[in-house]
Protein backbone atom coordinates (compact mmCIF):
# COMPACT_ATOMS: atom_id res chain seq x y z
CA UNK A 1 0.00 0.00 0.00
CA UNK A 2 1.04 3.59 -0.64
CA UNK A 3 1.53 5.42 2.69
CA UNK A 4 -0.76 8.44 3.09
CA UNK A 5 1.05 11.64 4.01
CA UNK A 6 -0.92 14.26 5.99
CA UNK A 7 -4.33 12.55 5.76
CA UNK A 8 -7.39 14.81 5.60
CA UNK A 9 -9.57 12.41 7.59
CA UNK A 10 -8.89 9.50 9.90
CA UNK A 11 -11.95 7.63 8.61
CA UNK A 12 -14.56 7.99 5.91
CA UNK A 13 -17.68 5.97 6.78
CA UNK A 14 -19.95 5.05 3.88
CA UNK A 15 -23.28 3.32 3.45
CA UNK A 16 -26.36 3.11 5.62
CA UNK A 17 -27.47 6.47 7.06
CA UNK A 18 -30.84 6.64 8.78
CA UNK A 19 -32.84 9.13 10.80
CA UNK A 20 -34.62 7.20 13.56
CA UNK A 21 -37.73 8.66 15.20
CA UNK A 22 -38.12 6.98 18.58
CA UNK A 23 -41.73 6.68 19.76
CA UNK A 24 -42.57 5.41 23.27
CA UNK A 25 -44.42 4.07 25.14
CA UNK A 26 -46.62 1.98 22.83
CA UNK A 27 -48.05 -1.39 23.85
CA UNK A 28 -46.97 -3.84 21.16
CA UNK A 29 -49.18 -6.78 22.16
CA UNK A 30 -52.30 -4.87 21.07
CA UNK A 31 -53.17 -3.58 17.58
CA UNK A 32 -52.55 0.13 17.14
CA UNK A 33 -56.18 0.44 16.04
CA UNK A 34 -57.94 2.66 13.54
CA UNK A 35 -58.54 6.18 14.78
CA UNK A 36 -57.06 5.49 18.24
CA UNK A 37 -55.04 8.23 19.93
CA UNK A 38 -51.92 7.01 21.76
CA UNK A 39 -50.39 9.38 24.29
CA UNK A 40 -46.58 9.13 23.99
CA UNK A 41 -43.49 10.93 25.17
CA UNK A 42 -41.97 13.58 22.87
CA UNK A 43 -40.57 11.89 19.78
CA UNK A 44 -36.78 11.72 19.81
CA UNK A 45 -34.84 12.02 16.54
CA UNK A 46 -31.50 10.21 16.51
CA UNK A 47 -29.16 9.27 13.70
CA UNK A 48 -28.45 5.64 12.91
CA UNK A 49 -26.92 3.26 10.40
CA UNK A 50 -23.22 2.47 10.13
CA UNK A 51 -22.33 6.03 9.14
CA UNK A 52 -23.59 7.74 12.27
CA UNK A 53 -23.32 4.84 14.76
CA UNK A 54 -19.65 4.24 14.01
CA UNK A 55 -18.96 7.80 12.87
CA UNK A 56 -20.20 9.48 16.05
CA UNK A 57 -18.28 6.95 18.14
CA UNK A 58 -15.03 7.75 16.34
CA UNK A 59 -15.62 11.51 16.42
CA UNK A 60 -16.20 11.43 20.18
CA UNK A 61 -13.00 9.43 20.54
CA UNK A 62 -11.11 12.25 18.82
CA UNK A 63 -10.91 11.10 15.20
CA UNK A 64 -11.50 13.27 12.14
CA UNK A 65 -14.51 11.63 10.51
CA UNK A 66 -16.43 12.15 7.29
CA UNK A 67 -19.48 10.44 5.79
CA UNK A 68 -20.15 9.24 2.26
CA UNK A 69 -23.77 8.40 1.49
CA UNK A 70 -26.98 9.68 -0.06
CA UNK A 71 -29.75 11.64 1.62
CA UNK A 72 -32.90 12.99 0.01
CA UNK A 73 -33.75 16.53 -0.96
CA UNK A 74 -36.06 16.78 2.05
CA UNK A 75 -36.28 18.03 5.63
CA UNK A 76 -34.90 14.80 7.07
CA UNK A 77 -31.66 15.24 5.13
CA UNK A 78 -31.26 18.65 6.71
CA UNK A 79 -31.77 17.12 10.16
CA UNK A 80 -29.02 14.58 9.49
CA UNK A 81 -26.65 17.33 8.37
CA UNK A 82 -27.38 19.17 11.61
CA UNK A 83 -26.61 16.05 13.64
CA UNK A 84 -23.30 15.67 11.79
CA UNK A 85 -22.36 19.26 12.61
CA UNK A 86 -23.26 18.75 16.27
CA UNK A 87 -21.10 15.59 16.38
CA UNK A 88 -18.19 17.37 14.63
CA UNK A 89 -18.44 15.04 11.64
CA UNK A 90 -17.62 16.39 8.17
CA UNK A 91 -20.98 16.38 6.30
CA UNK A 92 -19.51 17.18 2.85
CA UNK A 93 -20.04 13.59 1.69
CA UNK A 94 -23.75 13.60 2.54
CA UNK A 95 -24.75 13.86 -1.10
CA UNK A 96 -28.29 14.77 -2.10
CA UNK A 97 -29.86 12.17 -4.39
CA UNK A 98 -32.14 13.72 -7.06
CA UNK A 99 -34.99 11.23 -6.57
CA UNK A 100 -34.33 9.11 -3.48
CA UNK A 101 -35.66 10.00 -0.05
CA UNK A 102 -33.66 10.23 3.15
CA UNK A 103 -33.71 6.86 4.90
CA UNK A 104 -36.01 7.05 7.93
CA UNK A 105 -37.39 4.70 10.56
CA UNK A 106 -40.16 5.12 13.11
CA UNK A 107 -39.09 2.95 16.05
CA UNK A 108 -42.09 2.04 18.23
CA UNK A 109 -40.93 1.04 21.71
CA UNK A 110 -42.75 -0.86 24.47
CA UNK A 111 -40.90 -0.25 27.78
CA UNK A 112 -43.29 -2.58 29.62
CA UNK A 113 -42.08 -5.44 27.40
CA UNK A 114 -38.42 -4.88 28.18
CA UNK A 115 -37.92 -2.34 25.41
CA UNK A 116 -39.25 -4.56 22.62
CA UNK A 117 -39.58 -2.68 19.34
CA UNK A 118 -41.46 -2.54 16.07
CA UNK A 119 -40.13 -0.68 13.02
CA UNK A 120 -41.67 1.30 10.15
CA UNK A 121 -38.78 1.78 7.75
CA UNK A 122 -38.13 3.61 4.48
CA UNK A 123 -34.89 2.28 2.96
CA UNK A 124 -34.45 5.43 0.92
CA UNK A 125 -31.50 6.87 -0.94
CA UNK A 126 -28.50 5.03 0.62
CA UNK A 127 -29.61 1.85 -1.15
CA UNK A 128 -29.05 3.70 -4.45
CA UNK A 129 -25.29 4.06 -3.88
CA UNK A 130 -23.29 2.52 -6.71
CA UNK A 131 -19.73 2.06 -7.91
CA UNK A 132 -19.51 5.35 -9.77
CA UNK A 133 -20.72 7.28 -6.73
CA UNK A 134 -17.98 5.86 -4.47
CA UNK A 135 -15.13 5.84 -6.96
CA UNK A 136 -16.06 9.40 -7.91
CA UNK A 137 -14.67 10.24 -4.45
CA UNK A 138 -11.46 8.20 -4.94
CA UNK A 139 -9.12 11.22 -4.88
CA UNK A 140 -10.62 12.24 -1.55
CA UNK A 141 -10.52 8.69 -0.19
CA UNK A 142 -6.84 8.51 -1.09
CA UNK A 143 -6.31 11.20 1.55
CA UNK A 144 -8.10 9.23 4.30
CA UNK A 145 -6.49 6.74 6.66
CA UNK A 146 -9.50 4.40 6.77
CA UNK A 147 -12.61 3.67 4.69
CA UNK A 148 -15.45 1.78 6.43
CA UNK A 149 -18.49 0.62 4.43
CA UNK A 150 -21.70 -0.97 5.69
CA UNK A 151 -23.79 -2.91 5.35
CA UNK A 152 -22.72 -5.91 3.27
CA UNK A 153 -25.73 -7.89 1.96
CA UNK A 154 -28.11 -4.90 2.22
CA UNK A 155 -26.82 -2.79 -0.71
CA UNK A 156 -27.68 -4.71 -3.90
CA UNK A 157 -26.48 -2.05 -6.34
CA UNK A 158 -23.03 -2.06 -4.73
CA UNK A 159 -22.51 -5.70 -3.85
CA UNK A 160 -21.31 -7.05 -7.24
CA UNK A 161 -18.77 -4.23 -7.56
CA UNK A 162 -17.38 -4.32 -4.01
CA UNK A 163 -14.29 -6.40 -4.88
CA UNK A 164 -13.13 -3.79 -7.40
CA UNK A 165 -14.20 -0.86 -5.21
CA UNK A 166 -12.16 -2.08 -2.25
CA UNK A 167 -9.23 -3.07 -4.48
CA UNK A 168 -8.97 0.44 -5.88
CA UNK A 169 -9.44 2.22 -2.55
CA UNK A 170 -6.86 0.02 -0.84
CA UNK A 171 -4.41 0.53 -3.72
CA UNK A 172 -4.64 4.28 -3.07
CA UNK A 173 -3.16 3.76 0.40
CA UNK A 174 -6.39 3.96 2.38
CA UNK A 175 -7.05 1.11 4.81
CA UNK A 176 -10.33 -0.69 4.15
CA UNK A 177 -13.00 -2.15 6.43
CA UNK A 178 -16.41 -3.71 5.82
CA UNK A 179 -19.36 -4.33 8.12
CA UNK A 180 -22.21 -6.78 7.56
CA UNK A 181 -25.82 -6.75 8.73
CA UNK A 182 -29.00 -8.75 8.60
CA UNK A 183 -28.24 -12.41 7.99
CA UNK A 184 -24.74 -11.47 6.80
CA UNK A 185 -25.33 -12.53 3.22
CA UNK A 186 -23.28 -15.25 1.55
CA UNK A 187 -19.66 -15.90 0.61
CA UNK A 188 -20.41 -14.61 -2.90
CA UNK A 189 -18.93 -12.04 -3.51
CA UNK A 190 -17.47 -11.81 0.02
CA UNK A 191 -14.80 -14.35 -0.96
CA UNK A 192 -13.58 -11.88 -3.60
CA UNK A 193 -13.85 -8.85 -1.31
CA UNK A 194 -11.80 -10.30 1.56
CA UNK A 195 -8.39 -10.08 -0.22
CA UNK A 196 -8.87 -6.29 -0.37
CA UNK A 197 -9.87 -5.72 3.28
CA UNK A 198 -7.67 -4.61 6.16
CA UNK A 199 -10.42 -5.24 8.72
CA UNK A 200 -13.47 -7.48 8.81
CA UNK A 201 -15.24 -8.43 12.05
CA UNK A 202 -18.82 -9.69 11.54
CA UNK A 203 -21.11 -10.93 14.29
CA UNK A 204 -21.22 -14.63 15.11
CA UNK A 205 -24.62 -15.04 13.44
CA UNK A 206 -23.41 -13.24 10.31
CA UNK A 207 -20.23 -15.33 10.19
CA UNK A 208 -22.22 -18.55 10.61
CA UNK A 209 -24.53 -17.66 7.74
CA UNK A 210 -21.63 -16.66 5.50
CA UNK A 211 -19.38 -19.65 6.08
CA UNK A 212 -21.61 -22.46 7.34
CA UNK A 213 -19.27 -22.81 10.33
CA UNK A 214 -20.36 -22.36 13.95
CA UNK A 215 -16.98 -22.14 15.70
CA UNK A 216 -15.57 -18.57 15.66
CA UNK A 217 -12.02 -19.72 14.98
CA UNK A 218 -13.15 -21.84 12.04
CA UNK A 219 -15.13 -18.87 10.70
CA UNK A 220 -11.94 -16.79 10.76
CA UNK A 221 -10.00 -19.63 9.12
CA UNK A 222 -12.59 -19.72 6.34
CA UNK A 223 -12.08 -16.01 5.73
CA UNK A 224 -8.29 -16.52 5.70
CA UNK A 225 -8.75 -19.26 3.14
CA UNK A 226 -10.20 -16.64 0.78
CA UNK A 227 -6.97 -14.66 0.96
CA UNK A 228 -7.90 -12.12 3.63
CA UNK A 229 -4.65 -10.34 4.61
CA UNK A 230 -5.86 -8.04 7.37
CA UNK A 231 -7.34 -8.13 10.85
CA UNK A 232 -10.23 -10.57 11.13
CA UNK A 233 -12.57 -11.35 13.96
CA UNK A 234 -15.99 -12.44 15.16
CA UNK A 235 -18.17 -10.41 17.53
CA UNK A 236 -19.52 -12.85 20.12
CA UNK A 237 -22.15 -10.72 21.82
CA UNK A 238 -22.41 -8.34 24.74
CA UNK A 239 -21.22 -10.76 27.43
CA UNK A 240 -18.62 -12.72 25.45
CA UNK A 241 -16.56 -9.99 23.78
CA UNK A 242 -14.82 -10.65 20.49
CA UNK A 243 -12.29 -13.04 18.97
CA UNK A 244 -9.66 -11.22 16.89
CA UNK A 245 -6.97 -12.52 14.55
CA UNK A 246 -4.08 -10.25 13.52
CA UNK A 247 -2.75 -12.78 11.03
CA UNK A 248 -3.11 -16.39 9.97
CA UNK A 249 -2.90 -18.83 12.87
CA UNK A 250 -3.06 -16.16 15.58
CA UNK A 251 -6.14 -15.51 17.72
CA UNK A 252 -6.85 -13.35 20.74
CA UNK A 253 -9.93 -13.20 22.93
CA UNK A 254 -10.94 -9.69 23.93
CA UNK A 255 -13.41 -9.57 26.84
CA UNK A 256 -16.48 -7.41 26.95
CA UNK A 257 -16.64 -4.33 29.19
CA UNK A 258 -19.22 -3.59 31.85
CA UNK A 259 -21.56 -0.82 30.67
CA UNK A 260 -21.19 2.42 32.64
CA UNK A 261 -24.92 2.48 33.39
CA UNK A 262 -28.15 0.51 32.88
CA UNK A 263 -28.58 -1.17 29.50
CA UNK A 264 -31.24 0.86 27.65
CA UNK A 265 -30.86 -0.07 23.98
CA UNK A 266 -28.47 -2.45 22.21
CA UNK A 267 -29.01 -0.87 18.78
CA UNK A 268 -25.69 0.04 17.14
CA UNK A 269 -23.43 -1.74 19.62
CA UNK A 270 -21.64 -3.64 16.86
CA UNK A 271 -21.10 -0.45 14.85
CA UNK A 272 -19.78 1.30 17.95
CA UNK A 273 -17.37 -1.57 18.53
CA UNK A 274 -15.94 -1.08 15.04
CA UNK A 275 -15.69 2.66 15.63
CA UNK A 276 -13.77 2.08 18.85
CA UNK A 277 -11.52 -0.55 17.27
CA UNK A 278 -10.59 1.72 14.35
CA UNK A 279 -10.03 4.61 16.76
CA UNK A 280 -7.62 2.43 18.71
CA UNK A 281 -5.77 1.42 15.55
CA UNK A 282 -5.52 5.09 14.52
CA UNK A 283 -3.93 5.76 17.92
CA UNK A 284 -1.42 2.95 17.22
CA UNK A 285 -2.64 0.85 20.14
CA UNK A 286 -1.72 -2.85 20.11
CA UNK A 287 -4.56 -4.90 18.65
CA UNK A 288 -5.71 -6.31 21.98
CA UNK A 289 -5.96 -2.81 23.45
CA UNK A 290 -7.68 -1.44 20.33
CA UNK A 291 -10.16 -4.31 20.64
CA UNK A 292 -10.70 -3.46 24.28
CA UNK A 293 -11.40 0.16 23.31
CA UNK A 294 -13.96 -1.22 20.87
CA UNK A 295 -15.75 -3.29 23.51
CA UNK A 296 -15.76 -0.26 25.82
CA UNK A 297 -17.32 1.86 23.06
CA UNK A 298 -19.99 -0.81 22.59
CA UNK A 299 -20.62 -0.83 26.35
CA UNK A 300 -21.17 2.93 26.28
CA UNK A 301 -23.50 2.65 23.29
CA UNK A 302 -26.04 0.42 25.05
CA UNK A 303 -26.65 2.90 27.88
CA UNK A 304 -28.56 5.37 25.68
CA UNK A 305 -31.50 5.31 23.26
CA UNK A 306 -30.32 5.09 19.67
CA UNK A 307 -27.11 3.72 18.24
CA UNK A 308 -25.24 7.02 17.94
CA UNK A 309 -25.94 8.82 21.22
CA UNK A 310 -24.17 6.90 23.99
CA UNK A 311 -20.53 7.38 23.00
CA UNK A 312 -18.06 9.04 25.36
CA UNK A 313 -14.74 10.82 24.85
CA UNK A 314 -11.43 8.98 24.69
CA UNK A 315 -10.45 9.46 28.32
CA UNK A 316 -13.76 8.11 29.65
CA UNK A 317 -13.88 5.23 27.17
CA UNK A 318 -10.26 4.25 27.81
CA UNK A 319 -10.98 4.17 31.54
CA UNK A 320 -13.90 1.80 30.99
CA UNK A 321 -11.56 -0.31 28.83
CA UNK A 322 -8.94 -0.39 31.56
CA UNK A 323 -6.29 1.19 29.35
Amino acid sequence: MIPIMNPELDCMVAGSCVLDLLCRPVTLDRPIGKGVLHQVEPLKAVAGGITLNAGATMARLGLRVGLLTYVGDDAWGSVLRGICTAEKIDPAGLLTHPTGATSTTVVVIDPAAGGERSFLHCVGAPKLMDKSMILGQLDHLARCRWFLLGYYSLMPQLEPDLPDIFRRIRASGCHTALDAAGSGGTMQPLNRILPHLDLYVPSLNEGKHQTGESDPQRIIDCFRGCGAPGILGVKLGGKDGVLLSPQAGQYMSVPSCTPPGPVVDTTGAGDSFLGGLIAGLCRDLPLDQAGRLGTAAAACCVTSLGGSTGGKDYAATAKIAGL
